[in-house]
């Protein structure tokens, strides 16, 4: 599925939701709410309370941390935008319309001391426990007691949770803090995203049926009844009452009553059945559905929506909604008989179907269903404008380019060196790294959209890098911003950056050092083979969680280990000098445990040995020292002898060879090399030499 189609993708189609109620009630013991049968209102309620009152044993506080393996992970195949990717399915931090800004490993991420989102997942009682004084069985029942980002769970605080008008918080998936603007309660409020409303409403229901006895003693914290019945204050029912009807019970939250049943005995069932919410506090004589609706039909497609319309349901008191399902899952509710489904890929073909409700949410069967194909997207970006060098160094040169438009949207850029592309980036600038020193290079970018048109090429411009200078520099850096996107989970990870291929196993990409960081645990990092050796590695180290402790990374070149890297929980900058190895080489940096966060890691290139910079036979001569007119003279006997003269720079780079060079004459000519410090080796001698 294209990820420009994810929308609202915890809700689920009523064919779906049916099977997902009859799946969940076949998991129960058969008869399990018998003896709710043909109840309303607070008799009903109270037979509730007595069936998952029984059996009820939930584990200790502690233990939740094991449950939440089974009970809250995203791991529901099959629904529109979940990643099922078996990361903790948080509330706070779940994204419906795109890319997670996080994610939890179940069993290696909890808090911990946190310093904003994304460090530690915790324990969140939907129910404070402040309100029951963390008193027991409340304390540890996991059917109210959610997996979610300390960070933002210490920002909801205990506040009972409501619409927000005016927001002074709110997190990266939109659960916001503010005033309420719920009806009856103008204090402050916190509002969960439409997505997970009617999860909220649902635990809450079940917290004040399973302690219905006990609210007496309990405190209200603005939400809480204090009688068993209707067990919460009027305004907050009504709130949840209404997150209810509007957000269908999705099969994460069957999974999860599933999961939490195998772990402490009782099942929520709110979420079983999710019409005793209204029979027990909303009880309505309506229980005619309307009729289906007819005559759907595509009326319109274009590259990435489509239009429908249809014949109006009819029902006994009113239909108030249609809600829309897009190949089998819930997409939007409407009020008219026309809809537009946006989002969508192109050239991809949809099904879709629609289903009226009423008041009392009782649903239609589904109208006709009707296939649409959307629009092929041949169009491509504009051209990239005013591409210029901003910038260079001896490695590299950094670009910048006025933004090409499309006629849906530019997805990226690709970055054409010398004719042959060598990255892809977002935005509209790029540092070009991996390049010769002193080295002519022409450059050109190329847009592109979420079909892969591509757009014609900017403007050509042409950039040097600069001269290596003396005492050398870095040759290749990685500062680990071309990683797959942002994963809390352990897994093989493999990118192209500068033109260099890094393998990362068991590693994870969702810490910072100085900007994005690689994770290791029990693996390695490693690249694929360099050229001109390694001389010497800066890397910078961090510990970013609590629980692991000080140690050291093995640094290896060409499999052979060369140095240690130390780690703790504060940020250390490394450099292992001296390894001077020539030629190819392939770097890798090992853990064996520990979650170590690394960062900055840059390589210079593998130099000649210090012998090789003095004159070994003090018979020979160069002159004049610096260099003038780019010409060394070469003072000594028999000079005619010498084979072979090669010229390199400080970083073992070989740039210039001659064969026998003083046959006609004393000198060489070092016109083709730029300023600098080089090193001239013969069979004979070795010497350095500076050109001014």
């Amino acid at each position: 599925m294209s990820p420009n189609f994810k929308k609202m993708k915890r809700f689920l189609s009523f064919l779906a939701f049916s099977f997902a109620v009859i799946f969940s009630n076949a998991q129960a013991p058969a008869g399990y709410y018998t003896a709710a049968n043909g109840l309303t209102g607070a008799p009903l309620k109270t037979a509730l309370k007595n069936i998952i009152t029984a059996n009820h044993n939930p584990g200790s506080y502690s233990g939740l941390w094991t449950a939440y393996q089974t009970t809250d992970r995203d791991n529901a195949p099959g629904v529109l935008g979940l990643e099922n990717d078996n990361s903790i399915l948080d509330i706070y931090s779940e994204n419906p319309n795109g890319v997670d800004p996080y994610n939890y490993v179940s069993t290696s991420s909890q808090c911990g001391n946190y310093g904003g989102e994304g460090d530690c997942y915790n324990r969140e009682h939907i129910v404070p426990q402040s309100l029951f004084n963390e008193a027991s069985p409340m304390v540890s029942d996991i059917h109210f007691i959610r997996a979610t980002d300390g960070y933002v769970n210490n920002a909801r605080g205990s506040l009972p949770f409501g619409v927000v008008g005016v927001t002074n918080y709110i997190s990266q998936n939109g659960s916001k803090r503010g005033n309420s603007v719920s009806a009856g309660y103008s204090g402050t409020v916190f509002e969960p995203i439409d997505a997970f409303k009617g999860d909220v409403a649902r635990m809450i229901f079940y917290f004040v049926t399973r302690y219905e006895t006990q609210l007496s003693g309990f405190s209200s914290g603005n939400m809480l009844g204090n009688s068993a019945f209707p067990g919460l204050q009027t305004w907050e029912l009504n709130q949840l009452l209404a997150w209810h009807n509007a957000d269908p019970v999705s099969p994460n939250e069957v999974i999860r009553n599933n999961a939490s049943y195998t772990y402490q005995g009782n099942r929520n069932p709110f979420i079983d059945n999710p019409s005793y919410a209204n029979d027990i506090w909303a009880p309505s004589t309506d229980t005619q559905a309307p009729t289906a609706p007819t005559n759907l039909a595509v009326t319109a497609t274009t590259t990435n929506s489509v239009s429908l319309s249809w014949t109006a349901a009819t029902d006994n008191i009113g239909v108030t909604g249609y809600n829309i399902y897009v190949n089998g899952t819930f997409y939007s509710t409407v009020t008219g008989t026309t809809a537009t489904v946006s989002g969508l890929a192109s050239g991809t073909t949809y099904s879709f179907y629609v289903i009226a409700k009423d008041a009392a949410n009782n649903l239609s069967p589904q109208s006709n269903t009707v296939q649409a194909t959307t629009v092929l997207d041949t169009q491509a970006p504009t051209a990239p404008t005013n591409l210029a060098a901003t910038g260079s160094s001896s490695n590299s040169v950094s670009l910048s380019w006025t933004a090409a438009t499309d006629n849906i949207a530019v997805t990226g850029y690709m970055i054409y060196v010398n004719g042959t592309l060598h990255s892809t980036v977002s935005g509209t600038t790029a540092n070009v790294s991996g390049l010769a020193p002193s080295t002519a290079y022409s450059f050109y970018v190329i847009a592109t959209d979420a079909a892969s048109n591509l757009s014609p090429q900017s403007n050509t411009v042409q950039a040097s890098t600069t001269a290596i200078p003396p005492g050398g520099s870095t040759c290749g850096t990685e500062d680990f911003s071309a990683m797959p996107a942002n994963a809390s989970n352990y897994a093989i990870r493999t990118w192209t950056s500068n033109g260099i291929t890094w393998n990362a196993t068991d590693a994870r990409t969702d810490q910072t050092i100085n900007g994005r960081a690689v994770v290791i645990r029990n693996g390695n990092l490693t690249s694929s083979t360099l050229s001109g050796g390694v001389n010497s590695v800066t890397v910078s180290t961090r510990l970013p969680f609590t629980n692991d402790s000080s140690g050291t990374l093995t640094l290896k070149i060409n499999g052979t280990t060369v140095g240690t890297i130390p780690y703790s929980s504060v940020v250390q900058t490394t450099t292992i000098s001296n390894i001077n190895i020539s030629g190819n080489a392939v770097i890798s940096i090992t853990s064996t445990g520990d979650r170590v966060a690394i960062d900055d890691l840059s390589w210079t290139c593998g130099s000649l040995s210090t012998k090789d910079l003095i004159v070994e036979k003090t018979q020979y001569q160069l002159y004049p020292n610096p260099v003038k007119n780019y010409q060394i003279f070469i003072k000594g006997e028999k000079l005619d002898n010498i084979k072979t003269a090669e010229i390199y720079n400080l970083n073992g780079q070989l740039l210039k060879k001659i064969e026998k060079p003083f046959v006609h004459s004393n000198k060489i000519d070092v016109k083709d090399l730029s300023n600098g410090v080089y090193i001239l080796k013969t069979d004979q001698f070795s010497a350095k030499f500076i050109i001014d």
